[in-house]
């Protein structure tokens, strides 16, 4: 589980292997700290950790992670969101983030507002129906509240200290980023979706 508060910028340094791909991290965590088969979200995507250097890890993705992420895109010196896996007595900061992803979104329209920057997404058409103002989504690994909702579009507000830290710097109009949903969202849902088939 995660909280979708980033806590460093890794970049992509290797990608290795076809089907499965291998990708080699760098990293400012201590890797001495990192034992293999732990869990970090990379973009919001949780993979394990399966060898460490001195100030890299390496993951391994399946052909459907690729497949059903941005992953696919990634290339060396990407710079990707990374966040450890939460642990128990951890401050909560953002929302409980699981990082399965759920679906990719797509960046359409960033507009400065005041000192922040206000971005536009557009949901898949599954998943709209679970985004709500002032509810929370992850994307690309980032807790965010909803400032508005328009039929499959919403629109987020990026605060100076985030587009620093995480990759909202850098988004354009056009760009893939993950989704997660939230979980209370999802639940809901499917509760209503049960009283109305009973």
């Amino acid at each position: 589980m995660f909280t979708g508060i980033i806590t460093d910028q890794g970049v992509v340094r290797e990608i290795t292997g076809q089907g499965d791909i291998l990708f080699k991290i760098g990293t400012a965590y201590d890797t001495k700290t990192i034992e293999i088969g732990a869990s970090i979200a990379h973009n919001g995507i949780c993979l394990t950790v399966i060898e460490t250097g001195p100030d890299w890890y390496s993951i391994q993705a399946s052909a459907e992670t690729l497949n059903l992420t941005t992953m696919g895109d990634w290339k060396t010196g990407r710079k990707i969101n990374l966040e450890r896996a939460l642990k128990v007595g951890d401050e909560l900061g953002g929302h409980i983030v699981s990082g399965h992803v759920d679906g990719v979104a797509k960046v359409v329209e960033i507009r400065p507002e005041n000192e922040s920057v206000r971005v536009t997404f557009e949901a898949p058409a599954k998943l709209a129906k679970f985004v709500a103002a002032k509810g929370s989504v992850a994307l690309d690994g980032v807790s965010l509240t909803v400032n508005e909702v328009s039929g499959a579009r919403f629109g987020v507000n990026i605060i100076p200290h985030t587009q620093a830290v995480t990759s909202f710097g850098a988004y354009q109009a056009g760009d893939r980023v993950n989704m997660e949903i939230d979980m209370l969202a999802r639940y809901v849902a499917r509760l209503i979706e049960k009283d109305a088939s009973a």
